[in-house]
Protein backbone atom coordinates (compact mmCIF):
# COMPACT_ATOMS: atom_id res chain seq x y z
CA UNK A 1 0.00 0.00 0.00
CA UNK A 2 1.25 3.47 -0.84
CA UNK A 3 0.51 5.80 2.03
CA UNK A 4 -0.57 9.30 1.11
CA UNK A 5 0.77 12.34 2.91
CA UNK A 6 -2.34 13.60 4.68
CA UNK A 7 -4.06 16.34 2.80
CA UNK A 8 -6.88 18.42 4.17
CA UNK A 9 -10.07 18.68 2.12
CA UNK A 10 -11.80 21.16 4.39
CA UNK A 11 -10.58 24.65 3.61
CA UNK A 12 -13.93 25.81 2.28
CA UNK A 13 -15.71 24.55 5.41
CA UNK A 14 -13.92 26.81 7.92
CA UNK A 15 -16.70 29.21 8.82
CA UNK A 16 -15.81 29.61 12.50
CA UNK A 17 -12.59 29.93 14.44
CA UNK A 18 -11.78 26.31 13.64
CA UNK A 19 -8.28 25.01 14.09
CA UNK A 20 -7.60 22.19 11.66
CA UNK A 21 -4.30 20.30 11.73
CA UNK A 22 -2.59 20.16 8.35
CA UNK A 23 -2.40 16.39 8.62
CA UNK A 24 -4.17 13.64 10.52
CA UNK A 25 -1.46 10.97 10.70
CA UNK A 26 1.38 10.93 13.26
CA UNK A 27 0.52 14.37 14.60
CA UNK A 28 0.14 15.75 18.10
CA UNK A 29 -1.99 18.59 16.75
CA UNK A 30 -5.57 18.41 17.96
CA UNK A 31 -8.46 19.85 15.94
CA UNK A 32 -10.79 22.44 17.39
CA UNK A 33 -13.88 22.33 15.23
CA UNK A 34 -16.94 24.35 16.21
CA UNK A 35 -20.20 22.68 15.23
CA UNK A 36 -23.23 24.95 14.99
CA UNK A 37 -26.81 23.79 15.48
CA UNK A 38 -27.65 26.11 12.58
CA UNK A 39 -25.38 24.26 10.14
CA UNK A 40 -27.31 22.57 7.36
CA UNK A 41 -27.51 18.78 7.30
CA UNK A 42 -26.04 18.99 3.79
CA UNK A 43 -22.88 20.74 4.98
CA UNK A 44 -19.88 18.39 4.82
CA UNK A 45 -17.60 18.03 7.81
CA UNK A 46 -13.81 18.50 7.60
CA UNK A 47 -12.07 15.38 6.34
CA UNK A 48 -8.66 14.10 5.33
CA UNK A 49 -7.53 11.65 2.66
CA UNK A 50 -5.05 9.50 4.58
CA UNK A 51 -4.50 6.69 2.06
CA UNK A 52 -5.74 5.89 -1.45
CA UNK A 53 -9.56 5.76 -1.27
CA UNK A 54 -9.50 6.14 2.55
CA UNK A 55 -10.99 9.24 4.18
CA UNK A 56 -10.82 10.19 7.84
CA UNK A 57 -12.87 12.55 10.00
CA UNK A 58 -10.53 13.64 12.79
CA UNK A 59 -12.81 14.84 15.58
CA UNK A 60 -12.37 17.09 18.58
CA UNK A 61 -10.69 15.76 21.71
CA UNK A 62 -13.24 16.76 24.32
CA UNK A 63 -16.26 15.66 26.26
CA UNK A 64 -19.55 16.32 24.48
CA UNK A 65 -20.69 19.93 24.86
CA UNK A 66 -22.50 22.73 23.07
CA UNK A 67 -19.36 23.69 21.14
CA UNK A 68 -18.55 20.34 19.52
CA UNK A 69 -22.18 19.13 19.58
CA UNK A 70 -21.14 15.49 19.71
CA UNK A 71 -18.33 15.68 17.16
CA UNK A 72 -15.85 14.17 19.60
CA UNK A 73 -15.29 10.73 18.11
CA UNK A 74 -13.64 9.85 14.82
CA UNK A 75 -15.24 8.27 11.78
CA UNK A 76 -14.13 7.43 8.27
CA UNK A 77 -15.01 5.84 4.98
CA UNK A 78 -13.48 3.79 2.18
CA UNK A 79 -14.47 4.30 -1.45
CA UNK A 80 -14.45 1.24 -3.71
CA UNK A 81 -15.49 0.68 -7.32
CA UNK A 82 -18.81 -0.76 -6.14
CA UNK A 83 -19.67 1.58 -3.31
CA UNK A 84 -18.64 3.01 0.03
CA UNK A 85 -17.96 1.46 3.44
CA UNK A 86 -18.41 3.85 6.38
CA UNK A 87 -16.83 3.14 9.75
CA UNK A 88 -18.81 4.68 12.63
CA UNK A 89 -21.62 7.20 12.37
CA UNK A 90 -20.67 10.04 14.78
CA UNK A 91 -22.58 11.24 17.82
CA UNK A 92 -26.02 12.55 16.80
CA UNK A 93 -28.52 11.99 13.98
CA UNK A 94 -27.60 15.44 12.63
CA UNK A 95 -23.91 14.55 12.53
CA UNK A 96 -24.84 11.28 10.83
CA UNK A 97 -26.57 13.25 8.08
CA UNK A 98 -23.54 15.53 7.77
CA UNK A 99 -21.30 12.48 7.52
CA UNK A 100 -23.41 11.26 4.62
CA UNK A 101 -23.00 14.71 3.05
CA UNK A 102 -19.24 14.39 3.52
CA UNK A 103 -19.23 11.09 1.62
CA UNK A 104 -21.28 12.76 -1.11
CA UNK A 105 -18.64 15.51 -1.36
CA UNK A 106 -16.12 12.81 -2.33
CA UNK A 107 -18.18 10.39 -4.40
CA UNK A 108 -21.67 9.70 -5.69
CA UNK A 109 -21.21 5.95 -5.27
CA UNK A 110 -23.80 4.37 -2.97
CA UNK A 111 -23.04 3.73 0.69
CA UNK A 112 -23.27 -0.05 0.94
CA UNK A 113 -22.10 -0.71 4.50
CA UNK A 114 -21.99 1.10 7.82
CA UNK A 115 -19.82 -0.61 10.43
CA UNK A 116 -20.50 0.45 14.02
CA UNK A 117 -17.37 -0.41 16.00
CA UNK A 118 -19.23 -0.16 19.31
CA UNK A 119 -22.31 1.31 20.93
CA UNK A 120 -20.96 4.40 22.69
CA UNK A 121 -22.86 7.55 21.65
CA UNK A 122 -19.94 9.33 19.99
CA UNK A 123 -19.63 6.45 17.52
CA UNK A 124 -23.16 5.16 17.03
CA UNK A 125 -25.86 7.78 17.59
CA UNK A 126 -25.70 8.97 13.98
CA UNK A 127 -26.66 5.53 12.68
CA UNK A 128 -30.36 6.33 12.32
CA UNK A 129 -29.47 8.71 9.45
CA UNK A 130 -27.93 5.80 7.53
CA UNK A 131 -30.92 3.54 8.11
CA UNK A 132 -32.80 5.62 5.54
CA UNK A 133 -30.33 4.83 2.73
CA UNK A 134 -31.51 2.25 0.17
CA UNK A 135 -29.71 -1.08 0.17
CA UNK A 136 -27.38 -0.33 3.08
CA UNK A 137 -26.25 -3.06 5.48
CA UNK A 138 -25.38 -2.05 9.02
CA UNK A 139 -22.79 -4.20 10.77
CA UNK A 140 -22.47 -4.22 14.56
CA UNK A 141 -21.40 -6.31 17.52
CA UNK A 142 -23.95 -8.71 18.96
CA UNK A 143 -23.53 -6.82 22.25
CA UNK A 144 -25.36 -3.92 20.60
CA UNK A 145 -28.64 -5.72 21.28
CA UNK A 146 -27.83 -5.85 24.99
CA UNK A 147 -27.00 -2.15 24.97
CA UNK A 148 -30.25 -1.26 23.21
CA UNK A 149 -32.17 -3.06 25.97
CA UNK A 150 -30.15 -1.61 28.84
CA UNK A 151 -30.74 1.36 31.14
CA UNK A 152 -27.63 2.97 29.67
CA UNK A 153 -29.41 3.90 26.45
CA UNK A 154 -32.29 6.03 27.81
CA UNK A 155 -29.99 7.74 30.32
CA UNK A 156 -27.46 8.60 27.60
CA UNK A 157 -30.12 9.78 25.17
CA UNK A 158 -31.78 11.95 27.83
CA UNK A 159 -28.45 13.62 28.62
CA UNK A 160 -27.75 14.38 24.97
CA UNK A 161 -31.24 15.68 24.38
CA UNK A 162 -30.82 18.10 27.27
CA UNK A 163 -27.76 19.74 25.72
CA UNK A 164 -28.25 18.93 22.01
CA UNK A 165 -32.01 18.88 21.53
CA UNK A 166 -32.07 19.90 17.87
CA UNK A 167 -29.20 17.60 16.90
CA UNK A 168 -30.84 14.57 18.55
CA UNK A 169 -34.17 15.03 16.78
CA UNK A 170 -35.28 11.76 15.21
CA UNK A 171 -32.94 9.59 17.25
CA UNK A 172 -33.73 5.89 17.44
CA UNK A 173 -31.59 2.99 18.52
CA UNK A 174 -30.53 1.02 15.44
CA UNK A 175 -30.32 -2.76 15.39
CA UNK A 176 -27.59 -3.95 13.01
CA UNK A 177 -28.52 -6.08 10.01
CA UNK A 178 -25.37 -8.16 10.49
CA UNK A 179 -24.32 -9.11 14.03
CA UNK A 180 -20.70 -10.04 14.70
CA UNK A 181 -20.22 -12.29 17.69
CA UNK A 182 -19.40 -15.89 18.47
CA UNK A 183 -15.90 -16.88 19.45
CA UNK A 184 -13.68 -14.01 20.56
CA UNK A 185 -11.48 -12.75 17.70
CA UNK A 186 -13.55 -14.55 15.09
CA UNK A 187 -14.51 -12.35 12.15
CA UNK A 188 -17.14 -11.57 9.56
CA UNK A 189 -15.69 -10.86 6.10
CA UNK A 190 -17.12 -9.14 3.07
CA UNK A 191 -15.68 -7.87 -0.19
CA UNK A 192 -16.76 -4.73 -1.99
CA UNK A 193 -15.19 -3.41 -5.18
CA UNK A 194 -12.17 -5.67 -4.84
CA UNK A 195 -11.45 -4.63 -1.25
CA UNK A 196 -11.80 -7.11 1.62
CA UNK A 197 -13.02 -6.01 5.03
CA UNK A 198 -12.59 -8.36 8.00
CA UNK A 199 -14.69 -7.29 10.98
CA UNK A 200 -13.36 -8.86 14.18
CA UNK A 201 -15.17 -9.57 17.42
CA UNK A 202 -12.71 -7.93 19.83
CA UNK A 203 -14.71 -8.90 22.93
CA UNK A 204 -16.13 -6.28 25.32
CA UNK A 205 -12.93 -4.46 26.21
CA UNK A 206 -14.47 -0.98 26.07
CA UNK A 207 -18.24 -1.29 25.74
CA UNK A 208 -21.00 -3.89 25.50
CA UNK A 209 -19.15 -5.26 22.47
CA UNK A 210 -16.29 -4.00 20.32
CA UNK A 211 -15.17 -4.48 16.73
CA UNK A 212 -11.86 -4.04 14.91
CA UNK A 213 -11.88 -3.64 11.12
CA UNK A 214 -9.00 -4.87 8.95
CA UNK A 215 -8.44 -3.86 5.33
CA UNK A 216 -6.14 -6.69 4.27
CA UNK A 217 -5.05 -5.41 0.86
CA UNK A 218 -4.28 -1.94 2.19
CA UNK A 219 -2.85 -3.14 5.53
CA UNK A 220 -5.03 -0.66 7.40
CA UNK A 221 -6.54 -1.37 10.81
CA UNK A 222 -9.47 0.56 12.28
CA UNK A 223 -9.01 -0.11 16.00
CA UNK A 224 -11.76 2.12 17.39
CA UNK A 225 -11.32 2.64 21.15
CA UNK A 226 -8.95 -0.26 21.79
CA UNK A 227 -6.19 2.37 21.94
CA UNK A 228 -6.51 6.13 22.29
CA UNK A 229 -4.26 8.73 20.72
CA UNK A 230 -3.78 12.35 21.82
CA UNK A 231 -5.93 11.74 24.93
CA UNK A 232 -6.42 9.47 27.92
CA UNK A 233 -8.44 6.29 27.74
CA UNK A 234 -11.86 5.80 29.31
CA UNK A 235 -12.82 2.68 31.24
CA UNK A 236 -16.49 2.90 32.16
CA UNK A 237 -17.90 -0.10 30.33
CA UNK A 238 -16.25 -3.25 29.12
CA UNK A 239 -13.40 -4.85 31.03
CA UNK A 240 -9.82 -3.68 31.53
CA UNK A 241 -8.44 -7.22 31.48
CA UNK A 242 -10.14 -7.84 28.15
CA UNK A 243 -8.55 -4.62 26.87
CA UNK A 244 -5.05 -5.87 27.67
CA UNK A 245 -5.79 -9.24 26.10
CA UNK A 246 -7.19 -7.57 22.97
CA UNK A 247 -4.10 -5.37 22.60
CA UNK A 248 -1.89 -8.46 22.89
CA UNK A 249 -4.03 -10.13 20.22
CA UNK A 250 -3.77 -7.04 18.01
CA UNK A 251 0.02 -7.07 18.17
CA UNK A 252 0.23 -10.78 17.35
CA UNK A 253 -2.34 -10.84 14.59
CA UNK A 254 -1.52 -7.77 12.49
CA UNK A 255 2.28 -7.34 12.52
CA UNK A 256 2.39 -5.98 8.97
CA UNK A 257 -0.11 -3.16 9.54
CA UNK A 258 0.88 0.07 7.82
CA UNK A 259 -1.72 2.40 9.32
CA UNK A 260 -3.87 2.28 12.47
CA UNK A 261 -6.92 4.48 12.82
CA UNK A 262 -8.25 4.98 16.37
CA UNK A 263 -11.65 6.15 17.55
CA UNK A 264 -10.04 9.21 19.14
CA UNK A 265 -6.95 11.11 18.06
CA UNK A 266 -4.86 11.03 14.91
CA UNK A 267 -4.04 7.93 12.89
CA UNK A 268 -0.58 6.40 13.30
CA UNK A 269 2.08 4.53 11.38
CA UNK A 270 4.47 1.97 12.96
CA UNK A 271 5.53 1.47 15.70
CA UNK A 272 2.10 2.71 16.89
CA UNK A 273 3.06 4.33 20.21
CA UNK A 274 -0.58 4.91 21.12
CA UNK A 275 -1.02 1.15 21.54
CA UNK A 276 1.81 0.81 24.04
CA UNK A 277 0.77 3.97 25.86
CA UNK A 278 -2.81 2.77 26.29
CA UNK A 279 -1.66 -0.70 27.34
CA UNK A 280 0.79 0.64 29.93
CA UNK A 281 -1.81 3.00 31.41
CA UNK A 282 -4.40 0.26 31.85
CA UNK A 283 -1.91 -2.24 33.27
CA UNK A 284 -0.46 0.32 35.66
CA UNK A 285 -3.90 1.25 36.97
CA UNK A 286 -4.91 -2.39 37.29
CA UNK A 287 -1.73 -3.13 39.27
CA UNK A 288 -2.33 -0.12 41.52
CA UNK A 289 -5.97 -0.97 42.21
CA UNK A 290 -5.19 -4.66 42.77
CA UNK A 291 -2.55 -3.69 45.34
CA UNK A 292 -5.09 -1.42 47.05
CA UNK A 293 -7.68 -4.20 47.25
CA UNK A 294 -5.15 -6.74 48.51
CA UNK A 295 -3.98 -4.25 51.17
CA UNK A 296 -7.54 -3.72 52.38
CA UNK A 297 -7.69 -0.10 51.22
CA UNK A 298 -11.25 1.10 50.68
CA UNK A 299 -12.55 2.28 47.32
CA UNK A 300 -12.80 5.96 48.21
CA UNK A 301 -9.23 6.14 49.49
CA UNK A 302 -7.78 4.17 46.58
CA UNK A 303 -9.45 6.41 44.02
CA UNK A 304 -8.57 9.62 45.85
CA UNK A 305 -4.89 8.68 46.12
CA UNK A 306 -4.52 7.47 42.54
CA UNK A 307 -2.62 10.03 40.48
CA UNK A 308 -0.39 9.56 37.43
CA UNK A 309 1.57 12.81 37.35
CA UNK A 310 3.18 11.95 34.02
CA UNK A 311 -0.30 11.93 32.45
CA UNK A 312 -1.39 15.36 33.71
CA UNK A 313 -0.77 17.09 30.38
CA UNK A 314 -2.72 14.48 28.41
CA UNK A 315 -6.15 15.73 27.30
CA UNK A 316 -9.08 14.33 29.32
CA UNK A 317 -6.81 12.74 31.95
CA UNK A 318 -8.33 14.86 34.72
CA UNK A 319 -11.86 14.12 33.52
CA UNK A 320 -11.32 10.36 33.20
CA UNK A 321 -8.67 9.09 35.60
CA UNK A 322 -10.70 8.96 38.82
CA UNK A 323 -13.59 7.33 36.95
CA UNK A 324 -11.18 4.77 35.52
CA UNK A 325 -9.73 4.07 38.97
CA UNK A 326 -13.22 3.59 40.40
CA UNK A 327 -14.19 1.19 37.63
CA UNK A 328 -10.99 -0.85 37.79
CA UNK A 329 -10.98 -1.03 41.61
CA UNK A 330 -14.36 -2.78 41.41
CA UNK A 331 -12.99 -5.16 38.78
CA UNK A 332 -10.04 -5.96 41.03
CA UNK A 333 -12.38 -6.68 43.95
CA UNK A 334 -14.11 -9.28 41.80
CA UNK A 335 -10.81 -10.80 40.65
CA UNK A 336 -9.18 -10.85 44.09
CA UNK A 337 -12.16 -12.27 45.97
CA UNK A 338 -13.95 -14.31 43.33
CA UNK A 339 -11.39 -14.89 40.55
CA UNK A 340 -11.83 -14.01 36.89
Amino acid sequence: MRLVVCSLFAASFVAHADRLPQQAVDTAEIPEIVISAADADSKPLPYYRIAPDVYFLYANIAEVDGKNRGFNGNAGFVVTDEGVVVIDSLGTPKLGRRLIATVRKVTDKPIRYLILTHNHPDHSYGAVAFRQLPGIKIVGHVGTLEYLGSDNLPASVAFRRRILAADMKGFKGVEPDILVGGEIYSHYDFTLGGKTFAVYNADHHHSFGDLVVHQAEDRILWISDLAFNNRSTFMGDGHSGAALEAIDWLRRTFPDTRLMIPGHGSAQTPPFPMVEKTYSYIKRLRDEMRAAVEAGQDLESAVRLSDFADWHATPLYHENHKKNANFIYREMEQEVYFGK
